[in-house]
């Protein structure tokens, strides 16, 4: 029997979980991107992206959300002269600009974000419209008329 490996498509995506909960136990593949991050669900309605972004100041980072995609940018403002200043005898930090996206399932809010040694940390929450909840209908043991006939 042929197995689908679907984690690709969970890779970048958050809150399409309920499918992937099928998927338990299949391996991704190890494809590197930088920069480095993690996708964990904290609750049933709660994730956290966790994204490696040392070297980058705050000013550096853009988090954005625009319709159900969230954006996070990072963008490296060093001067030439810093550069040519510097030798280096090996260069192993990489100090590149980089644009990490992710596709929001419906009803997946941006609750915050805080940079914490060196760690973006971006919370989501799911809110769910109170008129797409489920609710519970009470069953009555009441037996009506409806014209000449009992229901």
């Amino acid at each position: 029997m042929r197995t689908f490996d679907m984690t690709p498509l969970f890779r970048n995506s958050v809150g399409f979980d309920r499918m992937a909960r099928l998927m338990d136990g299949v391996a991704a593949d190890q494809v590197p991107t930088y920069p480095p991050y993690n996708i964990e669900r904290v609750d049933e309605d709660a994730y956290r992206i966790t994204m490696a972004v040392a070297g980058f100041a705050e000013s550096e980072l853009d988090v954005q959300v625009k319709e159900n995609q969230l954006t996070i940018t990072g963008r490296v403002e060093k001067s030439e002269s810093e550069d040519e200043n510097n030798q280096y005898l090996h260069r192993g930090i990489a100090e590149r600009a980089f644009e990490r996206r992710f596709n929001l399932a419906d009803h997946i809010k941006v609750a915050g974000a805080d940079l914490v040694n060196g760690l973006l940390h971006v919370d989501l929450v799911r809110e769910v419209p109170e008129a797409m909840k489920p609710r519970t209908i009470a069953i009555n043991n009441n037996i009506k008329a409806i014209g000449n006939k009992a229901a």
